[in-house]
């Protein structure tokens, strides 16, 4: 049975190579059942041959970013890698994308007849995600582990906590638990659902497959969500359709298009009557 728990994770605090993953924003990603060049084929990635450990990768990325010279460009090369895990083999996939992660309908794909587990970083003020779909489909989604998503949220509860996360066993917040390193604690739960153990010299000295994965296009948005949880555990949660903000946006630039009336509140004008009596 594995055991692992956030405390075996440890090491990616000190590692200047994840360091690095974590500033500039990554995504890695665990696929079964699939090779290295199935996957990069389902992303659509553009063959870039071989690179040897994440050096080699972080060069092919630097020279396509040197190609385009285009910072607002999302294009990125990723790295493929084959490793044993539970139940056969995974490719593990590689990408310093600022943790744009792989597109969804490609990942529902890979997952088909099989299990396909995610997570990444943007970078900067981080934003933290986990992604585990099972045949074909999104089963649990989090950045926070208390607000789950997925067809079957609640289902990793009793991993989550395994792991170190602070939860009860609702999968609530829970205060009394310690603290918990939740990126150490996601990696934990990786190797949980996948077998693999993911250490510095894996990453630093496989040989990677190299693909150049296009730019997405732009998904059209039907709404905003805005879902908060302060450090008392307080929740907001504020959902806005598309049909809301564009009626707002109407209303506000009708105002602003409205003609402006000028008044001037001068002194009153003097009685016609006494300007007679006095000549």
């Amino acid at each position: 049975m594995n055991t692992v728990t956030a405390h075996d994770y440890a090491w990616i605090r000190t590692s200047p190579l994840f360091r690095s993953m974590m500033e500039s924003g990554y995504t890695l990603t665990l696929v079964r059942g699939r090779t290295p060049r199935e996957v990069l084929r389902a992303m659509e990635a553009e063959p870039r041959g071989t690179g040897e450990g994440t050096a080699g990768l972080i060069e092919a990325d630097d020279a396509h970013r040197a190609e385009v010279d285009d910072y607002w460009d999302e294009s990125y090369v990723a790295g493929a890698f084959s490793a044993s895990g539970e139940n056969g083999d995974w490719t593990l996939v590689l990408g310093l994308d600022s943790g744009l992660g792989i597109a969804a309908p490609c990942v529902e794909t890979l997952s088909k007849g099989g299990r396909v587990v995610a997570h990444s970083t943007n970078g900067g003020k981080p934003i933290d995600l986990f992604h585990w779909f099972e045949d074909g489909e999104l089963r649990t989604a989090f950045e926070g582990p208390s607000s789950r998503d997925g067809t079957t949220p609640d289902e990793l509860v009793p991993l989550l906590r395994e792991v170190g996360f602070p939860l009860t066993l609702e999968g609530e917040h829970d205060e009394s638990a310690p603290d918990v390193d939740r990126k150490a604690a996601v990696l934990a739960l990786t190797e949980r659902l996948t077998g693999i153990r993911v250490t510095e010299s894996l990453l630093r000295d496989a040989t990677y497959v190299l693909g150049l994965v296009p730019e997405q296009p732009a998904e059209e948005w039907t709404g905003v969500v805005i879902d908060i949880t302060d450090a008392q555990g307080e929740r907001l949660y504020r959902e806005w359709t598309y049909e809301e903000i564009a009626a707002a946006s109407d209303r506000v630039r009708a105002q602003a298009n409205a003609p402006v009336v000028v008044t001037y509140n001068g002194p009153p004008a003097p009685d016609r009557s006494e300007h007679e009596t006095g000549a």
